[in-house]
């Protein structure tokens, strides 16, 4: 396969230097990463940046948008070479280029190009960040949505739209050219990420070819993971600012915090032997037989409770994490969630000692050069709320322990997708159910009717969830309704 030509240099100032390669040796190909975001960029590209900058391999990365163009027309002019921008909570700022990345294809614009790629012998992984949507499930059962408009697509096209349909049609196109499949390693903040896209990608398969399904479940490897670094959204001023700083012009820098954190099941495609992976190891990835109890302890503790405060400190009129913890009122309130009703939900990682990590996140929360808005957090509750929070408080009412806590969150979410917030301004909801949880919302005027409307959305409740949550929400949705988020939170004993 060859690279794309990187010439562009539109809208570039003449007398302003363009970031680019430093011209040392380019590794090879290895992993195609389906959904570059920021995330990515700043996370995982990075620890196989440093296992081949400390072990070598050609594990070099191309990536793939799965909707817009945007990502490659900012890389593109700058040979796919950015800058991450840690930012330390004293204030100061540590940069540093990254070369791993050796093209980003725009799959609408020519899926043949993206499937040539994936079914390339050179391919041994395909990594994922295409968040809970991108997998094209039912969140509140974890199966493929087969009336899902993509999914129905690509059971009528050969070429896909969706990332479960590239996976299953780059798959089928190894196995009719007799090569191993690559190692499906997902990069999203989803309960047993691995067993999920493997579902997903069985169930498609069946769908297409019964055979192909077969051969996947018994050659294929799905490990999962568990993620962990904020990186905030980057702002045109991040742009100028590091123009100014370093000397060059950088269109997609990524902003992020200093911890990461990134925990894998070492379980790859056997048939690549010694080539199944880089050197992940070496670059500071744990690697483990059983990643469940990290996925709960980071997926409970941490999203869990960004999403609480993102909800419920956008509400209260706070803009960021930082500057909702910073206010005493929720920063007592996420404590008394950590100790009260998350912590006592699941049983943690072998070593690792819950009251620190509490801790260590407290102080992330905290970093005032992290600007994480509660809006940007807020994006996709839908698909978020069953494994950040429904997933504790189905735990702690299955054990008899109160979580009102975690019933307050829930009831911020509900008033934050009806569009309105506490000063009577419409909140810009993004969410893929959002037009259908406004309209539920706007047909009954009652707390306990607004509640019962939303909470029969089964893509989210469950039957039996939503009869357990009725008359505590409704509660708490009252509180919030009455006296604002930020006494709300105050009265949660």
């Amino acid at each position: 396969m060859e690279l794309s030509s990187t010439s562009m240099e539109a809208g570039l100032p003449a007398d302003e230097k363009r970031l680019g390669r430093s011209g040392a040796t380019r590794p090879g190909p290895g992993i195609v990463h389906l959904g570059l975001g920021a995330f990515f960029r700043a996370f995982g590209a990075i620890y196989v940046d440093d296992a081949v900058r400390g072990s070598g391999g050609d594990w070099g990365i191309i990536g793939v948008s799965l909707q817009s163009p945007a990502t490659r027309d900012r890389l593109a002019p700058q040979d796919f070479v950015y800058t991450t921008v840690t930012q330390n909570s004293d204030g100061g700022e540590t940069f540093r280029k990254v070369e791993i990345v050796q093209d980003v294809l725009v799959a609408p614009e020519n899926p043949e190009a993206v499937l040539a790629w994936m079914s390339d012998p050179a391919i041994r992984i395909v990594t994922l960040t295409v968040t809970e949507k991108g997998y094209c499930h039912d969140p509140a059962t974890g199966n493929l949505n087969l009336d899902h408009p993509d999914i129905v697509h690509d059971l009528e096209n050969t070429l896909p739209k969706s990332a479960p349909g590239f996976l299953v049609r780059a798959l089928q196109w190894r196995r009719d050219a007799g090569l191993a499949p690559f190692t499906v390693l997902t990069c999203d903040n989803l309960p047993e990420n691995g067993k999920l896209v493997r579902r997903a990608v069985l169930d498609l398969a069946g769908k297409v070819d019964p055979s192909l399904a077969d051969w996947i479940s018994a050659e294929g490897r799905f490990p999962s993971t568990m993620v962990d670094r904020i990186t905030p959204a980057t702002k045109p001023e991040d742009i100028e600012r590091l123009a100014q700083k370093v000397g060059y012009r950088d269109e997609a820098p990524v902003m992020c915090e200093p911890f990461r954190q990134w925990v894998v099941e070492d379980d790859f495609v056997p048939a690549h032997g010694a080539d199944a992976r880089p050197d992940l190891a070496a670059a500071g990835v744990e690697l483990v037989p059983d990643v469940t109890p990290y996925e709960n302890m980071k997926l409970r503790m941490l999203n869990g409770t960004h999403s609480s405060l993102a909800y419920l400190g956008y509400l209260a009129g706070h803009e960021t994490i930082a500057e909702t913890v910073a206010d005493p009122v929720f920063a007592g309130f996420v404590k008394r969630l950590w100790r009260e009703e998350i912590m006592p939900s699941f049983t943690p990682p072998e070593g690792v000692e819950l009251d620190a990590y509490a801790d260590a996140l407290f102080e992330r929360y905290s970093n005032p050069s992290i600007r994480h808005r509660t809006w940007q957090i807020a994006m996709d509750g839908s698909q978020k709320l069953p494994q950040r929070i429904l997933g504790t408080i189905t735990d702690n009412l299955d054990a008899g322990r109160a979580c009102p806590g975690l019933m307050l969150a829930v009831a911020g979410w509900m008033r934050y997708v009806g569009g309105i917030d506490e000063k009577g301004q419409p909140i810009e909801v993004k969410d893929p159910l959002a037009a259908q949880l406004r309209a539920l919302s706007d047909s009954v005027e009652t707390a306990d009717r607004k509640v019962a409307a939303l909470l029969s959305v089964r893509d989210i409740f469950s039957s039996r969830l939503a009869d357990e949550l009725a008359s505590p929400v409704s509660r708490a949705y009252d509180l919030l309704a009455a006296h604002g988020a930020r006494k709300a939170v105050g009265d949660i004993r």
